[in-house]
């Protein structure tokens, strides 16, 4: 018996709030890219660009602060989590690899 989808995706979202060329937002891509190959399980992925008409929210409150990632734990029912701005945790600005682990661990440790 193979295990259900539910049961081989991570209980957590990522979501980096980025712009147009933004180098920093670039390295964070490739600190997000270096955290997935490492995984067991997939880790749902979302990516905000604040420029973009409709996301005036997150421009107002990241416009000088991108990169921003925040790690949310995913509600149980929530197949279209969308992200708020009390996310479970953030990491603004340069991050690592071994960050975004210990953040995502961290979350998922947090119990429902």
């Amino acid at each position: 018996m193979r295990p259900s989808l539910a049961l081989q995706l991570s209980k957590v979202q990522l979501t980096l709030f980025t712009r147009a060329n933004c180098g920093l937002c670039d390295v964070a891509k490739s600190r997000i890219v270096e955290f997935n190959k490492k995984q067991s399980k997939p880790v749902k992925y979302l990516e905000v660009d604040i420029m973009e008409q409709g996301q005036q929210k997150w421009k107002d409150a990241y416009d000088f602060d991108v990169p921003v990632l925040h790690i949310d734990r995913i509600p149980e029912t929530g197949k279209d989590f969308q992200p708020g701005l009390d996310a479970a945790c953030k990491l603004m600005h340069r991050f690592t690899a071994e960050e975004v682990d210990k953040a995502v661990r961290q979350v998922e440790g947090d119990s429902s």
